[in-house]
């Protein structure tokens, strides 16, 4: 080892891997203590009744708003396998959600078109992204719902994107629409009439129609899984779901119009090439360390649309940090949070945050960079286990979803301390997908993947600040 990555180490307090258990220990211990003290935050422990689909804090409740299977209004029907959405305000004071589908190529059954695709003349071809040669149609992408939270009632539901593969997460954007994310590497070559590996953009609005169709190729082939965008300056922030994953960030020609081209850029760490922040227990390399952080540098992209599938493999020998499994991503007050579903000591997740440079994007940043932060690594089933999709709450906490049987929805504070807002007690063998807040601040909208429901979870969320 050098003289200089010795003293790197010995500044940041990076500690070997080799010391790992020494350190799980007194993670785990305090966050045991934390458990059972009568300090922790939250709205209190859960309660459930029979038939309930989750079990909530005394005085919440959670209706059922959306099936897969219902009929929408433009004569088609709810897919299947929900995932990520977003949410926002109509001008009569009304919230549209845009909804996931993580559907593959030919699973009809949950697709919108009913059995053998019998509905899919309903629409356009053309507005089909991919038909996969009329044998493997390929039915992943969105739907809008509109929802009255006066009455509490769904008052449309429409199809507005379709052909797409795999349709994990995604983010919305300052300008009302929903970025979705394929997280699929499928292309031509694999029997099917379009590349796959793209983001697309919906609109948020109330009029029932399909939109166009049209990759947005400049932000990158890969796995996607979401994105977050930065308000300010419409720089979008991107996630890949890969155990060996990059994290990106796409610097748009023009804000607000990502279809006009831009750059596509990878993180790294200044002073640690190639970092690997995973901190599985069989690699040698340093440990990514909690709370301590780094200073980080942008490196370009080139090739962007990847037809080998290689943009990780590129970058991380570039020097970009590697990540693992990244998911679920949300923009807060000056930060943004995003999940690594395996990443740790006993794979059991990590969320980063990223603080951008008051120069984000231009050349000032060099002198003020942006830095990153592992914010949590509780190595601890307790706390919780493969985080998945996340949002920001009103009051500033991270909310996430677990990705595993039992799942919760869980809370953390700014400070690292977590609490559990709900459990899935319905359908216990599916995940939570989808975390979302009305544009009020009064509904929780989330999605149990499996049979396919949307939730609209209601109670006293604002007692948190009291």
């Amino acid at each position: 080892m050098n003289g200089s990555r010795r003293n790197f180490i010995k500044n940041t307090g990076l500690v070997s891997l080799g010391f790992i258990g020494l350190h799980n220990f007194a993670a785990n211990a305090a966050m045991n203590v934390l458990a059972t003290s009568g300090t922790s935050p939250g709205f209190g422990p859960l309660n459930q009744q029979p038939g309930d689909t989750l079990s909530l804090p005394k005085g919440f409740t959670s209706r059922i708003i959306s099936r897969k299977g219902d009929l929408m209004k433009d004569g088609l029907l709810v897919p299947g396998m929900y995932d990520g959405m977003g949410s926002f305000s109509t001008a009569n004071g009304k919230t549209i959600l845009i909804r996931n589908h993580e559907n593959s190529p030919g699973a009809d059954l949950l697709g919108p078109f009913g059995k053998n695709n019998e509905l899919i003349h309903k629409i356009s071809k053309n507005k089909i992204y991919d038909f996969g040669k009329g044998e493997d149609t390929c039915v992943g992408g969105t739907t809008t719902v509109v929802y009255n939270e006066k009455t509490q009632k769904v008052e449309s539901q429409y199809l507005s994107l379709i052909g797409t593969v795999r349709n994990c997460a995604g983010g919305i954007t300052p300008w009302k629409s929903w970025i979705t994310c394929e997280e699929s590497s499928l292309k031509v070559s694999d029997g099917l009439e379009r590349d796959h590996g793209f983001n697309f953009e919906v609109p948020a609005t109330e009029k029932i129609g399909v939109t166009d169709p049209l990759p947005i190729k400049a932000m990158g082939r890969f796995t996607h899984e979401a994105v977050a965008v930065q308000p300010k300056t419409g720089i979008v922030y991107q996630t890949e779901d890969e155990g060996d994953s990059l994290f990106y960030r796409y610097l748009p020609n023009a804000y607000g119009k990502l279809h006009n081209g831009g750059k596509l850029q990878c993180l790294a760490i200044k002073e640690w090439k190639s970092a690997d922040t995973r901190n599985y227990p069989n690699l040698t390399t340093d440990r990514f360390p909690e709370k301590r952080s780094f200073e980080v540098e942008w490196i370009d992209l080139a090739d962007v649309e990847a037809p080998d599938s290689d943009l990780r493999l590129r970058g991380f020998k570039l020097g970009a940090a590697r990540f693992s499994r990244g998911e679920g991503i949300w923009y807060g007050k000056d930060e943004l949070f995003f999940a690594c579903t395996d990443g740790g000591n006993n794979r059991k997740g990590q969320i980063f945050k990223y603080i951008p440079s008051k120069f984000e994007g231009q050349a000032g940043e060099k002198s003020a960079p942006g830095k990153l932060e592992l914010f949590i690594e509780p190595n601890n089933t307790e706390v919780f286990q493969n985080c998945d999709n996340l949002t920001v709450a009103p009051w500033g906490d991270v909310i996430i979803c677990e990705d595993k049987k039992n799942a919760r929805v869980i809370g953390i504070t700014p400070q690292g301390k977590t609490y559990v807002i709900a459990k899935n007690i319905g359908y216990p063998n599916s995940e939570f997908a989808g975390p979302v807040f009305s544009p009020s601040g009064n509904t929780l909208f989330i999605n149990i993947q499996t049979p396919g429901l949307t939730l609209a979870i209601t109670g006293p969320w604002k007692s948190i600040n009291s």
